[in-house]
């Protein structure tokens, strides 16, 4: 079997392995792969949807998640045949730590009227590796394999990520579910300031999809902001080896380790 980030302890229970270890602390999960479950989650619960796709997906992140055994609970909140908002929350003693809203539309042909969309990126194949791990510990990071598009830059990078590792010990998620597992590294990559020096964790994640993503590898084209009054934003254009797929946003406090 293939290592996971996840066990399943039952229909809506999950046990973290040791490759969901977060970058910040040891003790605590990272974030993108928990994103990528609760995902999962969500389709397994809906189940198949004929005529309807997952466009937007909103994280908040309601504190520190343990690296402890946790429940997923999901609700439909809209029921429908063309619109439908479904709830997935994370709660691990008892205490929320992850609110996730999907929010499913209609498919339509709209071919003849589509465009506006970014350039695609390099494909991966033609890169050189980056060792994600020369700046963040967690085994979560040494899961991952990476590649960049052109030298990595404070607050500007782009580059694609990608594992071997099944999200959950067994089991086959959907191409969705994988892809968003991996879009929580796009803080990662473009960082402004070394992580030992100053903290700068993303509270929420905000997924649009224009096109549902497909294959093995998550492309990030990622800008990181500071503000000059403990704030950040980090802003990626999500792709695929296709070619863009849509946006992530992520919201960051921004604090300095030496205070």
């Amino acid at each position: 079997m293939k290592p996971s980030y996840f066990e399943r302890l039952d229909a809506n229970r999950f046990k973290p392995t040791a490759h969901a270890s977060g970058a910040w602390r040891s003790d605590e999960q990272h974030f993108s792969p928990l994103g990528g479950l609760l995902v999962h989650a969500i389709e397994r619960s809906v189940g198949p949807r004929p005529g309807l796709l997952i466009s937007r997906i909103s994280f908040d992140i309601l504190g520190k998640i343990d690296l402890d055994e946790f429940e997923v609970q999901v609700e439909t909140l809209r029921p429908g045949r063309t619109i439908e908002l479904v709830e997935a929350t994370a709660i691990i003693g008892g205490r929320p730590v992850v609110r996730a809203r999907a929010w499913y539309l209609s498919a339509q042909d709209t071919s003849s009227v589509s465009g506006g969309q970014p350039e695609p990126l390099p494909h991966p194949d033609a890169l050189e590796p980056w060792p994600m791990s020369s700046v963040w510990d967690g085994g979560f990071i040494a899961s991952l394999e990476a590649r960049t598009v052109g030298e990595p830059q404070p607050g500007r990078t782009t580059a694609w990520v990608s594992t071997s590792y099944d999200l959950v010990a067994g089991e086959q998620a959907g191409p969705v579910a994988s892809y968003v597992a991996l879009v929580d590294t796009a803080n990662g990559i473009a960082v402004r300031q070394h992580p030992t020096e100053w903290m700068f964790p993303n509270v929420d994640l905000t997924i649009h999809f224009h096109r549902q993503p497909e294959g093995d590898w998550t492309g990030l084209d990622t800008a990181v902001i500071f503000g000059a009054d403990g704030r950040g934003i980090t802003s990626t254009v999500l792709h695929d080896t296709r070619g863009p797929v849509g946006r992530a946003e992520q919201m960051l406090t921004v604090r300095s380790l030496s205070q």
